[in-house]
């Protein structure tokens, strides 16, 4: 059973005839396979590193059985569930049911929980299935994610002046000073301070950058070409071309990646994700459904099957040589409040809270001003990669905080970039916006650039980061030495030298990244 958090009050049953959208995730039929393969082909110096897989290939590998696929069919049937759909690789179910028909189906009791913001969800706390599908399903979904991102990323934040951090020191050096002042900070500097001023993407018809957009956004492109004119005149006309697959948070990712990686391609795709909406006294509007991406959660309201399946997704991206980027998010440690931070497993234990997805951090400077989320996964051990740097760190914490992280999870973040006070158009106005989902589409684009080079010399491009980043990319990142996370009513884990989840390995810099990118040398052993 999955307990929801405070903040969710049960406050009646499900309307019987309200519609759902059941994804059923059938087990994947040769996903180590996949997951080998995807190792091999990101490892720098492994014979097979970057021989990425086609699309066919990963489908190939993670397709269900046959067996299993026809035992879920023949369930379906059984309850009256005749019409769904499937993913290309039939690993996932889609299937459109009443609340009626998905009780029968799971054996369980929808319920409309209302969270304190006045946002509702239809959810229940436990479901099941016969016994001879315990092994053939993973997840199934909406069940019992009690996932809540407000309709305006919390990521968001709207300054009319300034805040200036104690102890800030602005840039000594003298290029850097002339075009990056502390207030809005502009595409020039960003392309400055990260060393792709002098870039010009050479393969425009190969390497391509994609953003994902969710809760129906669309990026609005009169605010895009507004930004454009101002801060990257000659990119002004990528404004109306750039594709769009298929408005805030959509808006900041077009106007950073346009204004760093012209004129290379950009996609921007958009998933709808309205919330399967229950009118009540109080909320008399539709809210929003979270997806996992830029938007993240609490990773323990994420039911662990289904953030492993999450996960296995990134996997099927990865093999086939996409590198994805998300944020780590902006809440620290977790709550704000003390005594939100604690599982939720029924027993209240105080606890941090680590975000799921996570990755990128944000920084200001060479101090961490930001409270970027950061912190150890409960659901995923510690990578192998990752166990000389983050084992490190662990072990200079000396039980600092002992029970109340998870010293052998998954560190996080990986690297920062700069998240404070972007320039932005929004609204055919300009402000200002801060957080790591500023930093990340900022990150990415850099990464783009590298890969770009790469393919321009007759190289494939990186494709999944991590090995590479944590055996020799993280030279090509400049240490941010001082700063620590809060929230929880404390300031815990403290930015070293070094790999720390505040910061990770720090910021980039593009003329190291490419030259280490280019480099082939004695195989990491895992």
């Amino acid at each position: 059973m999955l307990y929801p958090k405070k903040n969710w009050t049960q406050i009646g049953r499900a309307d019987r005839s309200h519609m759902l959208h059941l994804q059923i995730g059938s087990k994947q039929s040769n996903f180590d396979e996949l997951e080998h393969h995807l190792y091999e082909v990101s490892t720098p110096e492994n014979s097979r590193y970057g021989q990425h897989l086609s699309f066919e290939e990963v489908n190939e590998l993670v397709k269900p059985s046959d067996e299993t696929l026809d035992l879920v069919h023949e369930w379906l049937f059984a309850n009256g569930a005749s019409v769904f759909d499937h993913s290309p690789a039939k690993d996932w179910v889609n299937i459109y049911v009443d609340v009626e028909s998905a009780e029968r189906l799971l054996d369980t009791e929808y319920s409309v929980f209302e969270h304190e913001d006045g946002a509702t969800l239809i959810r229940t706390p436990e479901w099941s299935l016969p016994l001879h599908l315990h092994d053939r399903i993973d997840t199934i979904q909406p069940t019992t994610a009690f996932m809540c991102t407000p309709a305006q990323s919390t990521d968001y934040k709207q300054f009319a002046s300034p805040w200036i951090p104690p102890g800030y020191k602005p840039p000594t050096n003298e290029t850097i000073s002339k075009v990056c002042q502390f207030f809005p900070v502009k595409i020039e500097c960003f392309r400055t301070l990260y060393g792709t001023i002098d870039y010009v993407p050479k393969f425009l018809g190969i390497n391509k950058i994609g953003f994902n957009n969710f809760l129906n956004e669309m990026p609005i492109r009169p605010d895009i070409r507004l930004f454009l004119e101002k801060y990257r005149p000659e990119a002004t006309g990528e404004a109306y071309t750039f594709k769009s697959v298929k408005l805030l948070e959509a808006n900041l990712d077009a106007q950073t990646i346009l204004g760093m990686v012209y004129p290379a391609p950009v996609y921007s795709y958009s998933t709808g994700g309205s919330l399967q909406y229950i009118p009540v006294s109080e909320t008399t509007s539709d809210t929003n459904e979270p997806y996992l991406q830029s938007y993240g959660d609490d990773e323990q309201t994420v039911p662990i099957s289904y953030a492993q399946r999450v996960c296995q997704s990134f996997a099927q991206l990865g093999a086939r040589g996409s590198a994805l980027l998300v944020s780590s998010g902006d809440g620290g440690l977790g709550d704000e409040d003390l005594g939100a931070c604690v599982t939720n497993n029924g027993k209240n234990n105080s606890t941090f809270l680590p975000e799921i997805p996570d990755g990128i951090g944000s920084d200001g400077n060479n101090y961490g001003y930001y409270a970027s989320g950061s912190g150890f996964s409960y659901y995923f051990e510690r990578p192998w990669y990752q166990d000389g740097v983050v084992g490190k760190y662990v072990e200079n914490l000396k039980g600092l905080y002992a029970g109340l992280y998870n010293k052998n999870g998954r560190g996080y973040s990986d690297i920062s970039a700069q998240g404070l006070y972007f320039a932005f158009a929004w609204n055919h106005a300009f402000s200002s916006i801060s957080g790591t989902s500023a930093s990340t589409p900022l990150a990415a684009s850099i990464i783009s650039l590298v890969n770009d080079e790469l393919i321009s010399c007759g190289r494939p491009p990186l494709g999944p980061l991590n090995p590479w980043l944590y055996y020799k990319g993280y030279k090509g990142f400049t240490d941010v030495i001082s700063g620590y996370t809060s929230n929880c009513g404390t300031a815990a884990f403290p930015v070293t030298k070094g790999w720390d989840p505040v910061t990770g390995f720090g910021t980039p810099v593009f003329p190291k990244l490419v030259a280490l990118a280019k480099q082939r040398e004695v195989c990491m052993k895992h």
